[in-house]
């Protein structure tokens, strides 16, 4: 009968070899025989050996460093989240000598994105997360690290012909479907729906974007397709003076407008306009649990947002790669994160850090 917890020792005897020539192949070290390398794998199979792979990792002592490849943003934005997410995976991790840095590349301009992945691949990175920008210039990003055997999750937008380790992100084209769904159930009635959205040279900042569009416009056409979209662009570089005489300008030209919905992080631009000018006959769903979005839901000028876990989805990127890289674990492909919906009743229950 064998011992409840199997010892190199017992391995080794079993085997008739030294305790260094178990631990050699165990650790798939050099040094080691074909005919004591194939004794030590029958005794391991025959007693279903499974190794300790956190002990083994801590003994190895090897430092990692991660790489973490996102938008430059303002402070108290979505991406806040996903950095304070990544960095607590990373002292949850600490006793393994993990380290996360954080890099950032302009989201309209795609040669900060090549020249930030260029000093990440200087660097020699373990392992890399990274927010995609358009596909063929990731690409030549990431059939690097395919060359190099540096595994890379994708973060926000799924490209899965870039084949990365896992994906973590909302199913985007289903939010939008959803949003589209849970809009309707108050705007129903109404013969015109505003859709606001952030472009710079037309081109909006992300697929992910794109791709809540595109499943709001399937719902839409699916199941209203007499109601009007009309859209408002609020261009990225513009202040808040140049907002207000936009929507001004809009709200004046469409009075028959009540609701609006958004697929960004910035519904608090409308709503904080609706409070200054007064006007509370308008409904707007937006995204993502930042502060400013928060508060106008409590003040009533944001009826809903969709929720997407920031904190989760950095914290669980960076908690993969140490699975997959040091722990050598089997990983889930694709991870969509959960589809909430926030409202005055609630938002002040939601734990952004929960993980």
């Amino acid at each position: 009968m064998l011992p409840d917890k199997i010892r190199i020792k017992d391995i080794a005897e079993q085997s008739g070899v030294s305790v260094g020539t178990v631990d050699r192949v165990l650790h798939n070290r050099p040094n080691v025989s074909k005919s004591a390398r194939e004794k030590v794998e029958k005794v391991l199979k025959e007693m279903d050996y499974r190794p300790n792979m956190y002990a083994s990792a801590l003994a190895y002592n090897k430092a990692y460093n991660f790489y973490c490849i996102i938008p430059k943003h303002e402070t108290e934005a979505y991406w806040d989240e996903i950095e304070e997410g990544a960095m607590s995976a990373r002292d949850h991790r600490r006793d393994f000598n993990i380290d996360v840095k954080m890099m950032y590349y302009k989201r309209f301009k795609q040669e900060t994105f090549v020249k930030v992945t260029e000093e990440c691949l200087r660097q020699k990175p373990d392992g890399v997360i990274v927010v995609p920008t358009v596909l063929d210039v990731t690409r030549k990003f990431t059939d690097i690290l395919h060359e190099r055997n540096i595994p890379f999750i994708l973060l926000d937008s799924y490209m899965p012909d870039l084949k990365p380790l896992s994906f973590y992100g909302q199913d985007s084209f289903g939010s939008g479907y959803f949003a589209g769904k849970m809009l309707m159930l108050i705007a129903g009635n109404e013969k015109n729906v505003m859709l606001m959205k952030q472009t710079k040279n037309g081109n909006v900042a992300s697929k992910q974007q794109e791709n809540r569009e595109t499943g709001f416009r399937h719902y839409m056409r699916d199941h209203y397709p007499n109601v009007g979209i009309i859209e408002v662009d609020l261009p990225e570089d513009k202040d808040r003076a140049e907002y207000d005489a936009i929507l001004e300008d809009f709200f004046c030209s469409h009075p028959e407008i009540h609701h609006c919905i958004t697929f960004n992080s910035k519904a608090h631009i409308v709503g904080e306009f609706l409070q200054r000018s007064n006007r509370r006959n308008i409904q707007i769903m937006g995204y993502d649990m930042v502060n400013k979005n928060a508060e106008c839901v409590r003040q009533g000028s944001i009826s809903f947002l969709i929720a997407q876990h920031g904190y989760m989805q950095g914290y669980a990127c960076v908690e993969t790669l140490f699975e997959a890289i040091v722990l050598r674990k089997e990983i889930t492909p694709v991870n969509y994160m959960p589809i909430e919906i926030l409202t005055k009743e609630n938002v002040n229950f939601y734990r952004r850090t929960q993980i």
